[in-house]
């Protein structure tokens, strides 16, 4: 529950489609309707996954063994292979051509989409929150400062990708809500104190317990042996929350604009 409020609630690619209808209650009609799509959406996701495992162990060319799916190699022999490579093992080997055609036309713009919405919100919240884009650049630098800060993170997208596929010790998707354990845990914690609390901490200490919070949530959750799982989101957020707290405790809060 708590990943789909930060992957979906928090996330600025997500809320910035909301951002743009002119009313308060026009986003909340996007909202809602969005969230009926996507229940449709991550059903046919299943279904389709779920029919080609089907599709597959009839064929007898992919089998389960001890949790691990085995794909069959051009030998005949059954190899280990993730579960993100049973698509395209299916679609380019053993399926009609125009099957593999579709799944590569519909990986390359699905590919775009994600990465042209990642980049653009990326960069606005670069320039806006971390440049202070509207008060401290010039108009005629406004352009080109965006178009490197543009650059620099595609360059740091295709770094994180390579990243990804250098690991490959797990599923893709498994992989996404672990580190989103870790980055989307102080968004977690920076919401839900000022939803729930009227404090208000030093400002220039804010980015400093943003980034000890997920530090120590992967020491802790090292010495566990990743016993937490998927809930390091919620000892981030925790940690977080707590060092906020702390931030405010024993300040006198009609000072804190002067600090």
């Amino acid at each position: 529950m708590f990943i789909a409020i930060v992957m979906t609630g928090l996330d600025q690619d997500m809320m910035q489609k909301n951002l743009t209808c002119k009313t308060l209650k026009d986003a909340q009609k996007n909202m809602e309707v969005f969230s009926i799509v996507l229940i449709f959406v991550n059903l046919i996701f299943l279904a389709m996954g779920a029919l080609l495992y089907m599709y597959g162990t009839s064929k007898g060319l992919i089998a389960m063994e001890e949790g691990k799916l085995l794909m069959q190699d051009a030998s005949g022999t059954m190899v280990a292979g993730g579960t993100d490579k049973l698509f395209p093992f299916l679609a380019l080997g053993h399926l009609p051509v125009w099957v593999g055609s579709l799944f590569v036309i519909g990986l390359i713009a699905a590919a775009y989409s994600s990465a042209d919405s990642a980049l653009t919100a990326l960069t606005t919240s670069f320039c806006v929150d971390i440049l202070d884009f509207e008060k401290k650049t010039a108009m005629g630098n406004r352009r080109q400062t965006r178009t490197l800060v543009h650059l620099g993170f595609s360059v740091l997208l295709f770094i994180v990708i390579l990243g990804f596929y250098m690991i490959d010790d797990t599923a893709v998707i498994a992989m996404i809500f672990t580190v989103a354990g870790y980055t989307y845990g102080p968004l977690l914690g920076l919401f839900s104190f000022g939803l729930f609390t009227n404090m208000r901490p030093i400002d220039r200490w804010v980015p400093v317990v943003c980034l000890i919070a997920p530090l120590v949530s992967f020491g802790l959750n090292f010495l566990a042996d990743g016993w937490f799982g998927f809930s390091i989101l919620l000892v981030n957020g925790g940690l977080t929350f707590l060092g906020l707290l702390l931030l405010s405790i024993g300040f006198p809060q009609e000072e804190l604009d002067e600090i």
